[in-house]
């Protein structure tokens, strides 16, 4: 109970220790979405629930077990450095990930890990063609890329990526639009330069020599860090 009440009182209480920027910047997202995932978890899966042991004590909290899983994400911090912030034991931290991730899967699935339907590719390509992408299905970066030993080493995983798969099989999104004068029926993603010449990536532009060229250079790579930052987090 001290882990929890230390844990309680110094990000969700009313008056808490630490304000609303602190919060997002330790758990990478704000309170109420926060809340919100460890209700769902906590409503979806007896584990994360607080009980009482044999003699009438009450065990760990939602609280404790969601943020150990949260701080090894976001930090990707070893088990043992959260034992003495969070009163679990390393055991008990690397337990709640493996339940945590899977939780996850199960209550979100649904909603946010299935494929795109037609109601989303439209919302997607009206958002991106706003921000001057018109056909831009998303960004994509690190499926090549694996973190080992601090360092990161290329490995080509794309031929096992199931967002080529349509692509790769002939069938895509249906998608209309014009640049240049040229009208295209297939959607793209943007991409950094390492990655192949397929016609699907659309990758910055080596050694602009103009300003043309140097503007689109800037301002790919500004759409581009919506999916650069999220894999920074993780």
């Amino acid at each position: 109970m001290e882990g929890h009440n230390r844990l309680y009182n110094d990000y969700f209480a009313d008056a808490s220790v630490y304000p609303d920027y602190i919060f997002r910047r330790r758990f990478k997202m704000k309170r109420d979405l926060y809340c919100k995932i460890v209700k769902e978890v906590e409503d979806h899966d007896p584990w994360f629930q607080q009980r009482r042991n044999a003699a009438g004590e009450l065990g760990l909290s939602s609280l404790q077990k969601v943020t150990a899983a949260f701080r090894m994400l976001a930090y990707d911090a070893p088990a043992d450095s959260l034992d003495e912030c969070l009163r679990l034991g390393e055991s008990t931290i690397i337990e709640s990930m493996r339940w945590f991730v899977h939780t996850i899967v199960e209550v979100f699935d649904d909603e946010y890990l299935r494929a795109l339907n037609e109601e989303d590719t439209a919302r997607l390509l009206d958002m991106n063609q706003r921000r001057g992408f018109p056909g831009m299905l998303g960004s994509i970066d690190c499926m090549h890329r694996r973190w080992k030993n601090c360092s990161l080493n290329d490995i080509n995983v794309l031929h096992r990526s199931h967002l080529l798969d349509n692509l790769a099989a002939g069938v895509a999104p249906k998608v209309h639009y014009s640049i240049n004068g040229h009208h295209y029926t297939v959607g793209y993603y943007l991409a950094d330069g390492i990655y192949p010449e397929w016609a699907t990536f659309v990758k910055p532009i080596q050694a602009p020599v103009d300003r043309k060229r140097q503007h689109f250079v800037v301002q790919q790579a500004a759409a581009r860090k919506d999916v650069e930052r999220v894999f920074g987090v993780l």
